[in-house]
């Protein structure tokens, strides 16, 4: 999650022993193995074939397999006055995290996870600093994890490591009795997705895509004002993950090692759609009202690591033995149930100032993000955008009105959403984004790969609900609880 204004940071912790090299061993024996071990169509749509797929491309098909366990839509957290949460990676992703869960009332940090020791050290002197009992520590071995997902005296279990490692770390805690969030995507492959699904299903717990970047301020009064009505009927959304990130992706001591760039050389779609399709999700109550039900994805030639390569790094760098396939920009549309229109990108080889776009229209008007501006009938007349603010007073959420200058970086979005999940849990409220919500902003990943190798032919989207998305439902939109 990163703000236009805010310092780049990272989106995942790095974990990992460094090398002589400075690379990660750990992360480049783990990458290296899942390339080894086939990541190919098959893997990332679960094998699937699709009736409707074009000759060579396969899809899963979008009919949902039987469910294994009850519905976890509407389905409350246990109410508890303090929230227990164990912190998996400690990078700088989750060691920055961790000052938020250590900022909010009731919330006490009682184990943590990484096998740099160093890292959890200094995250465990946070916890100490805090005023709070030494945290258990978990450092031995790169399945660790495991062992703190067991404590019987966790909650919630924050997972914030490189992406490889989201899959295994979110069935651990579930299988363990942990609800537990994870930093995006979710998961990689299909299968993946429908298993995180059932098993939310199966253990009752619930399983959620954090780092979402829908309890931005822009996005938050954007939602309140689609709900409204201020937009008319929504017709379409954008919106993207544009941020260049390639001197972060050659550091080999920002993501200690190539664990990052080494996707760019496995998959050519949307690597990183959650922060764009969350958002413009909620506009158009996907999976509340309205579901999405196809995406077809182009991406451009793959050029901008090789030549941020040629130009930077030295001979010899570890860097030159890979070729990058990743497209430089992916472009996606997404089709919905009612025939709305989603338009989702990503770009993070390429030179550009950052933006998420963050756009949506009906048709009563249009607002456009980075920079914000709005055009909306009857306020706005001879083609002059207005000004966004303006509506801050009516239309602002209830949570940013009470924490106006909130802690921690992006803007302070980081802090409202784990502020507003922890208070659901401490009052016993259903989440205001579930499973279904994760699974299906993640999916774009494997499914841009299979649509733009079948040439941009549309790859039908799971209903991860089961039927559900038909019903409305609150989501992030929340009422102010009466506690």
């Amino acid at each position: 999650m990163h703000d236009e204004n805010a310092t780049p940071a990272p989106d995942d912790s790095a974990e990992g022993q460094t090398s002589s090299d400075g690379h990660s061993r750990r992360t480049v024996l783990r990458t290296a193995g899942l390339a080894g071990a086939g990541l190919g169509l098959g893997a990332f749509t679960g094998g699937t074939a699709h009736a409707d797929a074009p000759q060579g491309a396969t899809a899963e098909a979008a009919e949902a397999p039987a469910p294994q366990g009850e519905t976890m839509v509407g389905v409350p957290f246990e109410r508890r006055s303090t929230v227990r949460v164990g912190i998996v990676g400690l990078g700088n992703r989750g060691g920055s995290m961790i000052d938020l869960f250590l900022a909010i009332p009731g919330v006490k940090v009682v184990a943590l996870c990484d096998p740099v020791k160093d890292k959890t050290a200094r995250a465990a002197k946070k916890v100490t600093d805090a005023g709070q009992p030494a945290p258990a520590t978990y450092t031995k071995s790169d399945h660790d994890f495991e062992n703190l997902c067991k404590r019987g005296d966790v909650d919630f279990v924050y997972v914030a490591t490189p992406w490889d490692w989201h899959f295994d770390m979110a069935k651990s805690a579930m299988l363990n009795g942990k609800h537990v969030g994870v930093e995006c995507p979710i998961a990689l492959q299909l299968d993946q997705l429908w298993e995180l699904v059932d098993l939310s299903e199966r253990t009752r717990r619930h399983c959620m895509q954090l780092e979402n970047c829908c309890y931005g301020k822009n996005e938050m009064r954007v939602l309140r004002m689609a709900h409204a009505g201020k937009f008319g009927d929504l017709l379409h959304g954008a919106g993207a993950y544009n941020h260049d990130l390639r001197g972060l992706m050659f550091d080999p001591d920002y993501y200690e090692g190539p664990w990052r760039r080494l996707w760019h050389t496995r998959l050519r779609g949307d690597l990183y759609p959650n922060h764009g399709f969350g958002p413009v999700s909620n506009y158009m109550d996907i999976n509340r009202g309205d579901r999405v039900t196809h995406i077809s994805s182009f991406g451009t030639p793959a050029l901008g690591l090789a030549e941020y390569r040629k130009a930077n790094m030295p001979a010899g760098d570890p860097s030159w033995k890979e070729t990058y396939i990743e497209s430089d920009r992916t472009i996606s549309l997404v089709q919905t149930a009612k025939g709305r229109v989603i338009r989702l990108e990503h770009d993070v080889s390429t030179p550009h100032p950052y933006s998420r776009i963050n756009s949506l229209g009906g048709t009563k008007g249009v607002f456009e993000d980075y920079p914000s501006r709005i055009y909306i009938e009857p306020d706005h007349t001879n083609d002059e955008w207005g000004d966004f603010s303006k509506y801050a007073t009516e239309f602002d959420h209830w949570l940013w009105k009470e924490h106006s200058n909130p802690p921690g970086g992006h803007g302070g979005m980081d802090y409202i959403m784990i502020f507003r999940l922890m208070q659901t849990m401490q009052l016993g409220l259903v989440p205001d984004f579930d499973v279904y919500d994760a699974a299906t902003w993640t999916s774009p990943v494997p499914l841009s790969h299979l649509s733009i190798k079948a040439k941009g032919a549309p790859q039908p989207i799971p209903d991860f609900t089961r039927g559900l998305w038909k019903k409305a439902r609150p989501g992030v939109d929340s009422e102010k609880p009466q506690a």
